[in-house]
């Protein structure tokens, strides 16, 4: 596991996490890890619990022991707060089907006064978006709504996010254009941390730290 050296003060603090599924080995036993601001990339095989160990900071799934801090707000002792500090949609979500891709973008962002616009729209363009906007979610392919959420994820001011495999079912163009503004934001912004899980590597992106999964231990 290889840690960032160049960065700001510290986004994400994982003490002593621990979480295991009923009756399987456990996936994180008394693991510790800081995410500076920048690209992390969490790396891994399938199946390898990437996208578990997301919910986990995302804080949608219990850990058995530990502790989870984002800019300086504790998982355990405010959820609310820590929450609102998380970038977090599941890629696999229905539960925006019934709204337009618009609409869907105005519910993620939520009470994010930092979103940026300008950004949301240079990415609706590099994505080729602007055709769906105003369709519900239900008539979009994967693709178009895994860029719908990515346009919400990337344009958001909060502390932490999280993104699982934001390539898969992207065509070529999309990727060129999801790596362009992951660059960007590794440039620009100096108090936000990205962690992206993935089981290919991001060789095109500037990147604070890595982690690999397995992990092991502390």
């Amino acid at each position: 596991m290889t840690m960032p050296t160049l960065a700001a003060s510290p986004v994400l603090h994982v003490q002593g996490l621990t979480f295991a599924y009923p009756g399987e080995p456990a996936l994180v036993a008394d693991w510790s890890v800081t995410v500076e601001a920048g690209i992390t990339l969490l790396h891994g095989d399938t199946g390898s619990g990437k996208s578990t160990l997301l919910r986990l900071l995302a804080g949608s799934l219990a850990p058995a022991a530990g502790r989870l801090t984002v800019a300086g707000v504790r998982l355990d002792a405010d959820p609310a707060a820590y929450r609102r500090a998380v970038f977090w949609c599941e890629p696999t979500s229905d539960a925006f089907d019934q709204v337009t891709a618009r609409d869907c973008t105005t519910l993620l962002r939520g009470d994010d006064a930092g979103f940026d616009a300008v950004e949301w729209q240079t990415l609706v363009d590099g994505f080729a978006l602007t055709p769906h906007l105003d369709k519900p979610m239900y008539m979009l392919s994967t693709g178009s709504k895994r860029k719908v959420w990515l346009t919400a994820a990337l344009t958001s001011a909060r502390a932490l996010t999280l993104l699982d495999e934001p390539t898969g079912a992207l065509d070529a163009a999309s990727i060129n254009c999801l790596m362009r503004a992951l660059a960007r934001i590794s440039e620009r912004q100096r108090d936000r941390a990205i962690v992206v899980a993935s089981a290919e590597q991001l060789d095109r992106v500037p990147l604070a730290g890595v982690i690999a999964l397995p992990l092991q231990g502390p």
